[in-house]
């Protein structure tokens, strides 16, 4: 393992613990480095910037949650005028999703609860943009095969911030895989037959 990596390691790990205590804001770049035993000029070697470092942290998980949602929606192709829902029909979705999750759980953490001032502080709203586009694909989808039904966008848009939401609340609230992936299940559940049953409106 070369020292170039080493050190590099080390800048993620201290800056991991100053981000985690302090938030971005009041992070203090020379605190961390000091904390390595580098000097400030390496957080510019390597990362370029603060937001860079904070990057550095949690663009894995971001990228592994992303491509966890973006998968399972693209197995996600049900034909509405036949689909009939029952209970645990997404719990393969939540055995899936949770220990993406839950093995960045640290990561996850700082970048939900710690991000405010970075380019990374709006990172809900994305997820939400995300899942709202491919929900808003499979409403119209569901509304061509119920005459006289059009979307409910405003609907769509409430069941996307409550499923986004609802997982913020367990990796920023619930510090157990386990437990989370058997609290989420009725919860999505609940959000599965609220998509069914609100999520389409008169012509």
């Amino acid at each position: 393992m070369s020292e170039k990596y080493e050190n590099k390691e080390k800048l993620i790990e201290y800056a991991k613990t100053e981000f985690m205590e302090k938030g971005f804001e009041k992070a203090s770049l020379r605190k961390i480095c000091t904390d390595a035993g580098l000097t400030t000029g390496a957080v510019y070697f390597f990362f370029k910037d603060k937001n860079g470092l904070f990057g550095a942290i949690v663009d894995e998980p971001i990228k592994k949650i992303s491509e966890t949602l973006i998968g399972h929606f693209m197995n996600e192709g049900e034909d509405f005028r036949t689909y009939e829902h029952t209970e645990g029909d997404h719990d393969d979705f939540a055995e899936e999703l949770i220990p993406v999750m839950y093995s960045y759980y640290d990561e996850l953490v700082i970048l939900l609860t710690k991000s405010q001032g970075s380019k990374y502080e709006n990172i809900v709203d994305d997820f939400i943009d995300m899942i709202e586009q491919r929900y808003n694909q499979l409403a119209q989808m569901y509304a061509a095969s119920v005459p006289g039904k059009k979307v409910n966008k405003y609907m769509l848009h409430w069941i996307s911030h409550m499923n986004i939401n609802a997982f913020v609340h367990l990796i920023t609230h619930e510090s157990s895989e386990e437990k989370a992936i058997r609290l989420i299940k009725p919860i999505l559940n609940y959000l599965v037959e609220g998509w069914l049953d609100l999520i389409l409106t008169d012509e």
